[in-house]
């Protein structure tokens, strides 16, 4: 189990074509606050990518952030994914 912390300032971007998994993983990792801050946008934003590239499980995970979430959280993460999709 990972016991350090990400940087996510000099992480190496996601290429396009990354498996639902990692972005399922990223999702967790900002959700659940190991190994970065707690972020429900970006939270939501990697499951919802995870969802669109078939990651069923990703849909229920984006659900449960996003009933902690304001609508305007809710529409910057939604705004992160069409950003995330079209820079990909």
């Amino acid at each position: 189990m990972l016991q350090g912390h990400f940087n996510t300032e000099t992480a190496l971007p996601i290429e396009a074509g990354e498996s639902p998994d990692v972005l399922f993983d990223l999702g967790l990792l900002f959700a659940s606050g190991r190994g970065a801050p707690v972020d429900l946008i970006a939270a939501h934003k990697w499951f919802n990518l995870a969802a669109l590239r078939g990651r069923a499980d990703a849909i229920e995970l984006r659900r449960e952030v996003a009933e902690q979430m304001s609508k305007d959280e809710i529409a910057a993460a939604q705004r992160e994914a069409r950003a995330w999709i079209t820079s990909h």
